[in-house]
Protein backbone atom coordinates (compact mmCIF):
# COMPACT_ATOMS: atom_id res chain seq x y z
CA UNK A 1 0.00 0.00 0.00
CA UNK A 2 1.35 3.45 -1.01
CA UNK A 3 2.42 5.62 2.07
CA UNK A 4 0.96 9.10 2.43
CA UNK A 5 3.16 11.87 3.66
CA UNK A 6 2.23 15.25 5.73
CA UNK A 7 3.91 17.92 3.98
CA UNK A 8 5.72 20.29 5.38
CA UNK A 9 4.62 23.67 6.84
CA UNK A 10 4.13 26.64 4.76
CA UNK A 11 4.92 29.90 5.41
CA UNK A 12 2.08 32.27 5.87
CA UNK A 13 0.66 33.53 2.73
CA UNK A 14 0.27 37.04 1.26
CA UNK A 15 -2.13 38.75 2.71
CA UNK A 16 -5.73 38.46 1.47
CA UNK A 17 -6.74 41.49 -0.76
CA UNK A 18 -9.62 43.81 0.54
CA UNK A 19 -12.90 42.24 -0.30
CA UNK A 20 -14.96 43.29 2.85
CA UNK A 21 -15.99 46.15 1.16
CA UNK A 22 -17.69 46.09 -2.18
CA UNK A 23 -18.91 49.22 -2.22
CA UNK A 24 -15.41 51.04 -2.11
CA UNK A 25 -14.14 48.88 -4.67
CA UNK A 26 -17.24 49.40 -7.13
CA UNK A 27 -17.36 53.11 -6.04
CA UNK A 28 -13.38 53.15 -7.82
CA UNK A 29 -14.07 51.16 -11.06
CA UNK A 30 -17.22 54.21 -11.23
CA UNK A 31 -14.54 56.78 -10.71
CA UNK A 32 -11.86 55.22 -13.14
CA UNK A 33 -14.51 55.12 -15.91
CA UNK A 34 -15.35 58.95 -15.22
CA UNK A 35 -11.38 59.43 -15.73
CA UNK A 36 -11.28 57.91 -18.96
CA UNK A 37 -13.84 60.07 -20.36
CA UNK A 38 -16.85 57.54 -19.89
CA UNK A 39 -20.14 57.95 -18.31
CA UNK A 40 -20.56 55.36 -15.53
CA UNK A 41 -24.31 55.96 -15.94
CA UNK A 42 -24.63 54.97 -19.12
CA UNK A 43 -26.62 51.24 -19.68
CA UNK A 44 -24.18 49.31 -20.75
CA UNK A 45 -21.71 50.27 -17.66
CA UNK A 46 -24.06 50.32 -14.97
CA UNK A 47 -22.73 46.69 -13.52
CA UNK A 48 -19.31 47.36 -15.18
CA UNK A 49 -17.74 48.07 -11.26
CA UNK A 50 -19.37 44.86 -9.76
CA UNK A 51 -18.29 42.56 -12.89
CA UNK A 52 -14.54 43.83 -12.16
CA UNK A 53 -14.44 43.57 -8.84
CA UNK A 54 -16.38 39.86 -8.92
CA UNK A 55 -13.37 39.00 -12.05
CA UNK A 56 -10.47 40.61 -10.19
CA UNK A 57 -11.21 38.47 -7.18
CA UNK A 58 -11.41 36.01 -9.14
CA UNK A 59 -8.14 36.40 -11.24
CA UNK A 60 -6.61 37.33 -7.81
CA UNK A 61 -7.52 34.17 -5.77
CA UNK A 62 -3.98 32.93 -5.40
CA UNK A 63 -3.62 35.63 -2.82
CA UNK A 64 -5.50 33.11 -0.79
CA UNK A 65 -4.18 29.68 -1.62
CA UNK A 66 -0.85 27.82 -0.26
CA UNK A 67 1.01 25.16 -2.11
CA UNK A 68 0.08 23.30 1.25
CA UNK A 69 -3.83 23.39 0.39
CA UNK A 70 -3.21 22.88 -3.36
CA UNK A 71 -1.22 19.58 -2.31
CA UNK A 72 -3.38 18.70 0.18
CA UNK A 73 -2.60 14.47 1.13
CA UNK A 74 -1.21 13.96 -2.34
CA UNK A 75 2.53 13.38 -1.15
CA UNK A 76 3.25 9.37 -1.21
CA UNK A 77 6.25 7.65 -0.06
CA UNK A 78 7.38 5.56 -3.53
CA UNK A 79 10.57 4.69 -4.07
CA UNK A 80 10.95 5.97 -7.64
CA UNK A 81 14.27 7.71 -8.64
CA UNK A 82 13.23 8.83 -12.84
CA UNK A 83 12.12 11.48 -13.61
CA UNK A 84 8.82 13.09 -13.67
CA UNK A 85 7.09 15.27 -15.91
CA UNK A 86 4.20 17.22 -16.84
CA UNK A 87 4.15 19.66 -19.35
CA UNK A 88 2.00 22.58 -21.22
CA UNK A 89 0.16 23.40 -17.95
CA UNK A 90 -1.81 26.08 -19.13
CA UNK A 91 -1.17 29.46 -17.06
CA UNK A 92 -2.73 32.93 -16.69
CA UNK A 93 -1.29 35.33 -14.90
CA UNK A 94 -1.54 39.12 -14.98
CA UNK A 95 1.55 41.44 -14.83
CA UNK A 96 1.83 43.23 -11.79
CA UNK A 97 3.47 46.60 -13.80
CA UNK A 98 0.23 46.88 -15.47
CA UNK A 99 -2.53 44.92 -14.76
CA UNK A 100 -2.64 43.32 -17.94
CA UNK A 101 -2.66 39.17 -18.70
CA UNK A 102 -0.45 37.02 -19.36
CA UNK A 103 -0.69 33.39 -20.28
CA UNK A 104 1.53 30.32 -21.96
CA UNK A 105 2.41 27.00 -20.82
CA UNK A 106 4.32 25.92 -17.62
CA UNK A 107 6.62 22.25 -18.00
CA UNK A 108 7.99 20.99 -14.54
CA UNK A 109 9.92 18.02 -13.95
CA UNK A 110 11.39 16.59 -10.91
CA UNK A 111 13.22 13.48 -9.76
CA UNK A 112 12.02 11.79 -6.93
CA UNK A 113 14.03 11.12 -3.68
CA UNK A 114 11.58 9.01 -1.64
CA UNK A 115 8.54 10.98 -2.32
CA UNK A 116 5.89 11.36 -5.31
CA UNK A 117 3.15 14.00 -5.59
CA UNK A 118 -0.42 12.84 -7.52
CA UNK A 119 0.27 14.62 -10.99
CA UNK A 120 -2.54 16.89 -11.02
CA UNK A 121 -1.17 18.71 -7.75
CA UNK A 122 1.43 20.59 -9.91
CA UNK A 123 -1.11 22.53 -11.87
CA UNK A 124 -2.49 23.39 -9.05
CA UNK A 125 0.55 24.55 -7.18
CA UNK A 126 1.11 26.40 -10.80
CA UNK A 127 -2.44 28.00 -10.16
CA UNK A 128 -1.42 29.59 -6.47
CA UNK A 129 1.19 31.62 -8.03
CA UNK A 130 -0.20 32.68 -11.49
CA UNK A 131 -3.47 34.01 -10.06
CA UNK A 132 -2.21 36.52 -8.41
CA UNK A 133 -0.06 39.86 -10.00
CA UNK A 134 3.13 38.74 -10.97
CA UNK A 135 5.71 39.28 -13.31
CA UNK A 136 7.37 35.78 -15.17
CA UNK A 137 10.38 35.23 -13.35
CA UNK A 138 9.34 35.62 -9.89
CA UNK A 139 6.76 33.45 -10.60
CA UNK A 140 9.14 30.19 -12.51
CA UNK A 141 11.19 30.44 -9.35
CA UNK A 142 8.46 30.13 -6.78
CA UNK A 143 7.05 27.55 -8.74
CA UNK A 144 10.41 25.91 -8.52
CA UNK A 145 11.51 26.67 -4.84
CA UNK A 146 7.78 25.15 -3.81
CA UNK A 147 8.06 22.19 -4.97
CA UNK A 148 11.59 21.58 -3.83
CA UNK A 149 10.25 22.59 -0.40
CA UNK A 150 7.33 20.25 0.08
CA UNK A 151 8.53 17.11 -2.08
CA UNK A 152 12.29 17.50 -1.09
CA UNK A 153 13.12 15.81 -4.56
CA UNK A 154 16.79 15.50 -5.87
CA UNK A 155 16.15 18.44 -7.73
CA UNK A 156 13.24 20.49 -9.90
CA UNK A 157 13.25 22.00 -13.49
CA UNK A 158 10.69 24.63 -14.45
CA UNK A 159 10.62 26.03 -17.47
CA UNK A 160 7.42 28.76 -18.54
CA UNK A 161 6.95 30.37 -22.30
CA UNK A 162 4.41 32.86 -21.94
CA UNK A 163 2.80 35.92 -24.19
CA UNK A 164 2.41 39.22 -22.50
CA UNK A 165 -0.08 41.33 -23.98
CA UNK A 166 1.13 44.13 -22.44
CA UNK A 167 4.08 43.72 -25.23
CA UNK A 168 1.25 42.84 -27.60
CA UNK A 169 -2.01 45.51 -26.90
CA UNK A 170 0.86 48.74 -26.08
CA UNK A 171 4.25 50.11 -25.80
CA UNK A 172 6.12 48.02 -28.46
CA UNK A 173 2.94 45.80 -29.90
CA UNK A 174 4.97 43.03 -30.96
CA UNK A 175 2.69 40.32 -31.11
CA UNK A 176 4.61 37.19 -32.22
CA UNK A 177 6.77 37.82 -29.15
CA UNK A 178 6.93 35.07 -26.08
CA UNK A 179 8.78 35.51 -22.61
CA UNK A 180 11.01 32.12 -21.96
CA UNK A 181 11.96 31.56 -18.26
CA UNK A 182 13.12 28.79 -16.51
CA UNK A 183 14.31 27.82 -12.69
CA UNK A 184 16.70 24.83 -12.40
CA UNK A 185 16.99 23.36 -8.46
CA UNK A 186 19.16 20.17 -7.59
CA UNK A 187 20.39 17.67 -10.03
CA UNK A 188 19.01 20.26 -13.00
CA UNK A 189 20.95 22.58 -12.22
CA UNK A 190 24.38 20.54 -11.01
CA UNK A 191 24.11 17.79 -13.84
CA UNK A 192 23.94 18.67 -17.36
CA UNK A 193 22.83 15.42 -18.41
CA UNK A 194 19.50 15.67 -16.48
CA UNK A 195 19.60 18.97 -17.76
CA UNK A 196 19.50 18.11 -21.66
CA UNK A 197 16.91 15.47 -20.96
CA UNK A 198 14.64 17.54 -19.24
CA UNK A 199 15.07 20.16 -21.85
CA UNK A 200 14.94 17.41 -25.14
CA UNK A 201 11.40 15.91 -23.37
CA UNK A 202 9.77 19.40 -23.38
CA UNK A 203 11.22 21.62 -26.47
CA UNK A 204 10.93 24.96 -26.55
CA UNK A 205 11.75 27.53 -29.17
CA UNK A 206 15.05 29.35 -28.22
CA UNK A 207 15.73 26.51 -24.73
CA UNK A 208 17.56 24.55 -27.29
Amino acid sequence: MTEHITTVDAPSPPAEPETDHPERYDELVREQLALLGEDPERGGLLRTPERVRKSMQWLTRGYRMTVEDAIGEGVFAEDHHNMVLVKDIEMYSLCEHHMLPFFGKVHIAYIPNGRIVGLSKLPRVVEVFARRLQVQERMTEDIASAIQRVLQPQGVGVIIEAAHLCMMMRGVEKQSSKTLTSAMKGVFLEDLRTREEFLRLCPVDGVL
